[in-house]
């Protein structure tokens, strides 16, 4: 069975040879001229006729019907398989998308993020390598074609509109992340998705610094400014060059199999009342303790020994992984 790119094809083929074919035809057989025999196989072949010609000789009248089988024939087979790509076309991305909202709603505590940009297509890398499960939305449908996948549920819409945050299962997911470079529409997000989940995360980029104040009050947990954040790199890279090497290598996961990880010690955690110094977290676990979060958001850098833990606080922890995730198994940390 052919394609309907190879129908369509072959059935313009030969209807624009059955027309040539039918106008010569028409030109010597029924003493035609050239813009005559052209008008009767039009109103041949499209059936629309003008009442019959009763002074057409035998042979002339043989040739129509052939004309009319063939041309007929021809144009239905072209045409069909035009509509036959139209269909699947559409049959395909209505499949697609009913399968995509059967996966949306299923899924609880992903990241969405909004805009597949550069900057959005770095974050659902990084993301990804993470094994975190995303959602992206962007207007682009080639974007959309192209990188849908098993890690990655790719929906095109406008993220301004609060159905397309619904659609996505805003209302179930952890985090939404707004790498937009525009900033009215990452407020107008922002505002969205606030209302629509009041326990959200909200990362927002912003690209200038009035904005940010915009984005806090909008209901934006954390804004990110890349102009900023690189200017700084730049910097530190300038002004205190191994400084930059090391926080960029431990940044890292390649670097000696290193990771940087958030603890959340949760009131049944046995660690609550515990010090930093009876953990032997260096010791045993092979950790270090960088610092600790408090639940007021205020920060405890080289925590000392002496320190007690407290629920809610989130220790922020360095170390293989194997050793993260004993040391997380040890004091029942999820």
């Amino acid at each position: 069975m052919k394609s309907p790119l190879a129908r369509i094809r072959y059935g313009a083929i030969i209807l624009v040879s059955i027309v040539w074919g039918a106008v010569i035809g028409f030109r010597f057989l029924g003493d035609y001229d050239w813009i005559g025999a052209i008008w009767m196989v039009v109103i041949t072949i499209s059936t629309v006729g003008y009442g019959e010609h009763s002074s057409m000789e035998p042979e002339l009248k043989l040739f129509t019907v052939l004309v009319i089988l063939l041309g007929m024939s021809a144009a239905v087979y072209t045409f069909g398989g035009l509509f036959q790509l139209m269909l699947a076309g559409e049959l395909e991305r209505a499949i697609g998308r009913q399968r995509m909202t059967k996966d949306l709603n299923r899924m609880s505590d992903h990241i969405i993020v909004c805009g597949y940009g550069r900057m959005g297509q770095n974050l659902a890398s990084e993301l990804a390598s993470q094994g975190e499960t995303l959602v992206v939305i962007d207007l682009d449908p080639d974007v959309i074609q192209e990188n849908s996948s098993a890690e990655m549920v790719c929906w095109q819409g406008d993220a301004t509109e609060e159905a397309t945050l619904e659609a996505v299962g805003i209302a179930r997911a952890k985090t939404l992340v707004i790498s937009l470079p525009n900033d009215a529409e990452s407020v107008f997000i922002t505002l969205t998705a606030r209302n629509l989940n009041p326990d959200l995360q909200i990362i927002a980029r912003a690209e200038k610094q009035s904005t940010g104040k915009k984005l806090r009050q909008a209901g934006a947990t954390k804004v990110v400014m890349p102009t900023v954040v690189g200017a700084r790199q730049m910097a530190r890279l300038i002004t205190r060059p191994s400084t930059a090497d090391l926080m960029e290598r431990v940044s890292e996961t390649a670097f000696v199999e290193l990771e940087l990880d958030e603890l959340l010690i949760a009131e049944e955690c046995p660690l609550v009342g515990m010090t930093v110094g009876q953990t032997d977290a260096h010791r045993l676990h092979k950790l270090l303790v960088i610092a600790i979060k408090k639940s007021d958001e205020s920060l405890i850098f080289n925590p000392d020994a002496g320190y007690v833990f407290q629920s809610h606080d989130i220790i922020m922890i360095m170390g293989h992984g194997e050793d993260i995730a004993r040391f997380r198994e040890t004091f029942r940390i999820c």
